[in-house]
């Protein structure tokens, strides 16, 4: 059953509405005609422009909150089944639906829906899909898992024809979506407090491939182990692409790199040249991604000129090596990286980019990623220069004591013989860059959770 209705819209209820996927669809259901109210634990600068809109918000949980008249409540992963709020509303007999259900009601209103999903680069390839539809005048509503400057945000409400939407796998949320057409760009283990192993990540993933309908498309990363097995029983056309296998239907020839990473390169088609795309964020993952785009776009019909201009604007998105700005001659840049794949890929770009020493702080995300991926998170800090370690950012887990960060400081220096520091506090850490960074050193903040704070605190921002 839908319950999010464009026909027929009703009034819809948030709880955690200050969420940035959160209140981008509240904002979306509001210029819908949807009457729309939330709640919140903190004001914020997204809370405060929801208001402006004339959005109802409390911050609080009670269940009064909860509107009189009411059609649907919508809330977060991080609500708990005790929360007075989803407690009232199950007790009225009001329609309760998580995120993910209620982007899968949303879906259900546009002819085409592009998904884009995998382990990394979902955030970069949805913003990067988002440009090429808008270069083609097509008008998509978008949706992406962060800020990007040309739409303002991180949701864009445009026609019913065509939707791009970053899919998560995490909880299996991707799995209540409605996709036409996905791109899957890579498979790894990751989400580990979830999923058990890699191999029921992967049966999730083969579980969405199979939400397809025959008249729909896959793209798939052709680097991805066994990918085949992912599509067996996949009804729609299957396309494969990569950034140097030749055997992939689509891939990158010909890349070169200016001074800051950023790639030129022929994209082929089974052994035939078509055209040549520019990007203008670095890194040789964003070729893969770029290639994966090409693939899907070209298939969706639009022309190989707007391909290549969509993809000339694209800049980057917040906090994906993001260019904050500049202290004392040292150029700060922001990184959500936090799985060592992506740690791995920024410090490669990073390494490429004009500097004289590079310093890496880095917040590691959740006890139980860290603890799984110990050793793999050491090698790939050991790309930086100098290394600064801050406690662990918990998100949703309790600290057991197994892990911390300053076992990892102590991996390595033993291992690698790095200089490797470790702090308790942001502030100890800003007082020691601003003592030992010179002009023309390169520093990047990297994590998931609030690490882009001290890069900000050391520019005055």
């Amino acid at each position: 059953m839908k319950y999010i209705d464009f026909a027929r819209p009703g009034r819809v209820h948030f709880i955690g509405i200050g969420g940035i996927s959160m209140s981008g669809f509240a904002e979306l259901l509001l210029n819908k005609g949807f009457k729309v109210s939330g709640s919140d634990a903190h004001k914020s600068k997204i809370t405060e422009h929801l208001e402006t809109l004339g959005i109802n918000i409390v911050y609080s949980n009670v269940a009064e909150n909860i509107p009189a008249e009411c059609d649907v409540v919508v809330y977060t992963a991080a609500v708990h089944p005790d929360n007075p709020e989803l407690m009232e509303a199950k007790r009225r007999n009001i329609p309760c639906l998580d995120r993910a259900e209620m982007v899968g009601d949303i879906m259900l209103h546009y002819k085409r829906n592009i998904s884009i999903a995998g382990t990394h680069g979902k955030t970069t390839t949805t913003s990067m899909m988002s440009l090429v539809l808008l270069a083609a005048g097509l008008d998509p509503t978008i949706s992406v898992g962060g800020v990007l400057d040309a739409i303002g945000g991180n949701v864009r409400d445009g026609s019913l024809n065509n939707m791009v939407i970053e899919s998560c796998e995490y909880t299996d949320s991707f799995l209540k979506f409605h996709p036409t057409h996905a791109i899957i760009t890579n498979i790894e283990a990751e989400h580990l407090d979830y999923f058990k192993n890699l191999e029921t990540e992967r049966d999730s993933y083969r579980k969405f491939t199979e939400l397809l309908p025959a008249d729909g498309l896959l793209v798939i990363g052709k680097e991805i182990p066994d990918h085949e097995a992912l599509f067996k029983a996949v009804k729609c056309p299957v396309i494969t692409y990569s950034n140097h296998d030749t055997s992939a239907d689509y891939y990158a020839s010909d890349i070169s790199y200016n001074e800051y990473d950023c790639a030129e390169f022929t994209l082929m088609h089974k052994g035939e040249s078509l055209f040549k795309v520019k990007l203008n964020v670095p890194g040789e993952h964003n070729v893969a991604n770029a290639t994966g785009v090409c693939a899907m776009a070209l298939n969706c019909g639009i022309d190989a000129s707007d391909i290549v201009k969509g993809l000339d604007t694209f800049t980057g998105t917040e906090r994906r090596f993001e260019k904050k700005g500049v202290f004392g001659g040292v150029t700060v840049i922001d990184d959500y990286a936090h799985h060592p794949t992506e740690m791995e890929a920024t410090l490669h770009a990073a390494q490429k980019y004009p500097h004289k020493t590079l310093w890496c702080v880095f917040q590691p995300h959740t006890f139980s990623r860290t603890i799984s991926f110990r050793e793999e998170i050491c090698k790939a800090l050991s790309l930086s220069d100098k290394i600064i370690l801050v406690d662990i950012y918990a998100a949703r887990e309790q600290d057991t004591g197994v892990i911390s960060s300053r076992m990892l400081a102590d991996d390595i220096k033993t291992k690698y013989g790095k200089d490797v520091y470790y702090f308790s506090s942001f502030d100890e850490a800003e007082k020691f860059l601003l003592i030992n960074c010179v002009s023309g050193d390169l520093l990047i903040t990297m994590g998931a959770g609030n690490v882009v704070k001290i890069g900000e605190d050391l520019l005055g921002q």
